[in-house]
Formats: C-alpha cells, structure tokens, sequence
C-alpha cells in the first residue's frame, strides 16, 4: 500500500521553522509582536487606529495588514503616520511566517510595538505561528454567539480575547455573559475586553495592557541580557 504524505503537517513544520527565526530576531530587538485574529469585518482596523491615536506618541509602532486584495486597511494605517506594509495573499487565507519575515525587512527601522492584522478568518490563521508574542482574538457583537463554540482552537490559544462593537450590545441578543463564560471555559487564563472603538469604551484597558506587555518583554530581555 502506498504511503501517504500529510502536506498539511510538513507546511505547518516548515512554518514553524521560520516562526522560530522571527521570534529571535524580535527577541533580540525587544519588540513586543501581537498577532490579530477575527473573522472579517470585526473591527481589527479600527481597533488598531484607536491604539494608535493613544499610543503612537510614546512607541514606535509598526503594522503589518495581511488581507487576500486591497490595500485599504494599509492605507488608513498609513494615515495615522506608522509604518506600515500590505502583506496581499492572493487568495491564502492566512499569514505564515515567512510572509511576516518579508514584511518585516520591509519595515526595516527599528520599532517597539508590532502588530500583525491578519486575513480575516478564525481558522488557518489560528493554526500558523508567525513568531509572535501573543495571539488576540477579535469578536464582534454583531457576529452572535457561537463563535467561541464553533471555532474553539483560536480561542483557546489567544492570550486575550476583544469583543468588539460593544455599543451594539442593546440592539442585539448577543449574551455577553454566557460568551464570556464560554471563552473562559476553552482558555481559563484568557484575558477578556469588552470594546467599543466607536465610543472608547474599552480603549483605555486594552492599551494599558498593550502597553505592560511591551513593558514585561523589555524587562525580561534585559534581565537575560544581563545573567
């Protein structure tokens, strides 16, 4: 009997390869890395403007916008002055790490904070390390309630989880509550935010914890310099 080859695990092996690559050089530079993960249309972009309104002043942020066409996130990004690179999959329907190191000599200059807005879908994304510090999964109000349900692995691996679009909370039957309870079901650990980027409801806590993230990996990085 022929033998089968499982392509899926040697891509994701190979990925991972490059994923540890990434993650020295970010080591290295003291970059904190953020990887976002949501379906489309949950509020990423806008998320990260608003990060970047409060923000921006005081590090030196770059983006990296993974989408399969366009350039128009990137462009709203670039409108608030960061750095910033398209990164268009022409019909993947996730970043890999590679991509991200390509992206990243792009870049080039120096930065504190990097945030990765990958392609809209809560699957493949989920599934490749991009050599990134820690996974946050976006769900909208909008999306209903399942999703943690149905689409478990990216919760369980998120370091934190923003429900987005809060102010449309009264105007759907979205059960904050019981959402909540399922995502700390999957991810007991997880830190949850409840947002809205249109009102700032949110805005503040997540960008302190943006902001202490930052703050522990530079603390670490000079600690294990100096041993």
């Amino acid at each position: 009997m022929a033998v089968k080859v499982v392509m899926g695990q040697r891509l994701l092996k190979a990925n991972a390869a490059v994923a540890q690559e990434n993650r020295a050089r970010f080591a290295a530079a003291g970059t904190l890395v953020v990887n976002l993960i949501s379906s489309p249309g949950a509020g990423k972009t806008t998320l990260l403007e608003q990060t970047l309104v409060r923000l921006g002043g005081r590090f030196r942020i770059s983006v990296i916008e993974g989408d399969i066409y366009t350039t128009r996130d990137a462009e709203r990004i670039a409108g608030k002055g960061t750095a910033v690179v398209q990164v268009n999959t022409a019909g993947i329907c996730h970043l890999d790490a590679s991509m991200v190191a390509r992206a990243c000599e792009e870049l080039g200059a120096a930065y504190d904070i990097l945030f990765i807005e990958n392609v809209g879908n809560l699957v493949c994304p989920a599934e490749f390390d991009l050599g990134e510090d820690v996974k946050v999964a976006l769900l909208s109000v909008a999306e209903g309630g399942d999703k943690p349900a149905k689409y478990p692995f990216v919760f369980r691996s998120a370091g934190a989880v923003v429900i987005t679009k809060a102010d449309l909370l009264p105007f759907t039957d979205f059960d904050l509550a019981g959402v909540t309870g399922e995502i700390r079901a999957l991810n007991p650990e997880v830190k949850v935010f409840i947002l809205s980027a249109r009102t700032g409801e949110g805005v503040e806590e997540w960008c302190r914890w943006v902001e202490e993230m930052f703050l522990r990996k530079r603390a670490a990085g000079s600690g294990a310099g100096s041993e």
